[in-house]
């Protein structure tokens, strides 16, 4: 690796849960004390900020959370500019609907693209990421169709609170879930090149 190579490094499970709830966190205290066009604001500033320490932290963004934190930043700088917080409302709508969207494309052309949203934390065998792509998109859809359902029945309090306590307890069952699937149809790991040597090493050593 050159001196100019961006080195990625791994965030801890507990670091990633801070920067991924974090923001969320932020929105539900924000709107409990004052309102959901100040919650809205602060939601993009903790947005912000949980990118950047995604990338000082491990020189590197993950899709889903670039890709949400970009529709953040637009959605909330129209609910903001507009005075309308329909805009903040449809963004789950939108970011899972186009989630599930890009899934089922890529399905449709023989293209489990979840690998792009996992950014290479697992490693399966081709018939493991189709089925966990078709669970993933099936979800997606399920995580849209829900924020609609509670959008347009309940609060904006209760919304808040919902993306908070129910949104993310349903989304860590989900992945929990697939555990078994995982497993079913991971790939062994391969040796590093420091394995291979000493392994090679060994072989020279009892010739």
């Amino acid at each position: 690796m050159t001196d100019h190579a961006v080195h990625k490094e791994p965030l801890s499970p507990l670091v990633r849960m801070l920067i991924e709830i974090g923001p969320l966190a932020v929105f539900f205290i924000a709107n409990n004390r004052f309102d959901i066009f100040t919650a809205t604001a602060a939601f993009m500033v903790a947005i912000a900020i949980s990118l950047a320490a995604s990338w000082i932290l491990a020189r590197h963004i993950a899709t889903m959370p670039l890709v949400t934190g970009a529709f953040v930043l637009v959605f909330g700088t129209l609910t903001l500019v507009l005075n309308d917080e329909l805009f903040i409302k449809l963004k789950p709508t939108l970011v899972n609907g186009l989630f599930a969207a890009i899934l089922f494309g890529g399905l449709f052309f023989g293209k489990s693209l979840l690998k792009i949203v996992f950014d290479g934390t697992f490693r399966l065998t081709q018939e493991g990421w189709r089925l966990l792509t078709w669970r993933w998109a099936f979800f997606f859809v399920f995580l849209a169709v829900l924020n609609e359902i509670v959008w347009r029945n309940f609060s904006t309090d209760f919304w808040v609170s919902f993306k908070l306590f129910g949104n993310v307890p349903i989304t860590m069952a989900f992945a929990i879930a697939q555990v078994g699937l995982l497993q079913r149809y991971a790939l062994p790991d391969p040796k590093t090149e420091a394995e291979k040597e000493a392994e090679a090493d060994r072989q020279i050593d009892t010739l």
